[in-house]
């Protein structure tokens, strides 16, 4: 096996968001680009061309119907679904800032739908998962990799995808996926500006409130009880905005910005960061118990952490194992492979 030095010597002629040295934050680049344009407005007419694109959206998204089960509704009707599920996502503008072209958020919506009843009523999963590139390099570090296992959903062929925010009356399949899309930005802003993602978590918790009180939308998944073992969408914001996670969220910025983001260039010091920023995540999880969040990270970095550890020093190696065991100890045996 190779060590995680090994991935990140796989380089990319263009570094996606670029000059990371500047950019703390995106809103910061974008303010730090905004003057540039104020006092250089001449060359930049003249390089216009060369400029990238701007994208609809933030989100680069791949979306996939899989119905391994179904034999009622015709194909057709998932294969339209998926192209309107695909716009929807990276067609939408979910936050006031410009992302270029090659700075929108790669993710994958794999949607695997399990039951079915004549009225367009549907069951399943959703598998989402979110990547976030490392500064100087061409890896790509997981920022998401989660199964929703509560699907459902109504729908019909030609029916548009339409979601409102403020609207208590969304339709589910919709507010489904616009709640992901919220929760990867949140994820992506907050491994770059301390506490970035507030406001994208703030309008995830928008969406699980107005359907927890929503006279229309029964669907499960979105009220604390639903499921059981506090493992739905109600519990994930509840878990992101809850103050004893607020390490929790500093530390997810201590381990990109200061850890990732340097580790191609200075191995050791990225460590150091990163153990750092593991140690606080271990403190978040013991003074909030089995909380999801932590789950849903380990869940993510499980693999990049046995990687990156392999060529640390034992003292480090022997102290991760410690702390990746206590909190994900039903994976405690990949995690000695750093060993």
């Amino acid at each position: 096996m190779f060590g995680l030095s090994f991935f990140f010597k796989k380089t990319i002629p263009k570094i996606h968001k670029s000059n990371l040295q500047f950019k703390k934050s995106r809103k910061s680049w974008f303010n730090f680009a905004a003057m540039l344009k104020r006092f250089f407005i001449p060359f930049l007419l003249v390089a216009a061309a060369a400029l990238p694109a701007v994208a609809q959206g933030e989100l680069l998204a791949t979306v996939r119907i899989n119905t391994p089960q179904l034999q009622q509704t015709d194909r057709k009707v998932f294969d339209e679904l998926e192209i309107s599920l695909k716009d929807f996502i990276n067609n939408t503008k979910w936050t006031k800032d410009q992302f270029d072209t090659d700075e929108r958020i790669k993710c994958n919506f794999i949607l695997t739908i399990s039951s079915e009843n004549e009225n367009g009523f549907f069951g399943g999963e959703l598998a989402v998962q979110s990547v976030r590139p490392a500064y100087g390099s061409g890896y790509e570090t997981p920022m998401l990799s989660h199964l929703d296992k509560d699907i459902s959903f109504y729908y019909v062929q030609s029916m548009p995808i339409e979601f409102l925010p403020d609207a208590t009356d969304n339709q589910n399949i919709a507010a489904l996926f616009a709640f992901y899309a919220y929760i990867i930005l949140g994820l992506d802003y907050d491994s770059y500006s301390l506490y970035g993602g507030e406001p994208y978590f703030l309008v995830a918790q928008q969406i699980v409130t107005n359907i927890e009180n929503s006279s229309t939308n029964a669907n499960s998944g979105w009220r604390p009880k639903d499921g059981g073992k506090n493992r739905n969408r109600w519990w994930i914001v509840e878990n992101m905005l809850n103050p004893r996670i607020k390490p929790y969220r500093a530390a997810q910025y201590q381990y990109h910005r200061n850890g990732l983001d340097v580790f191609y260039t200075n191995p050791e010091q990225g460590r150091n960061v990163v153990l750092s920023a593991l140690e606080e995540i271990d403190k978040a999880n013991t003074a909030y118990f089995n909380a999801m969040i932590v789950q849903m990270f380990t869940n993510s970095k499980r693999d990049e952490i046995v990687e990156m550890w392999k060529a640390a020093p034992k003292s480090q190696r022997d102290r991760v194992i410690q702390i990746m065991t206590k909190i994900d100890p039903t994976f405690s045996q990949r995690y000695r492979e750093i060993n």
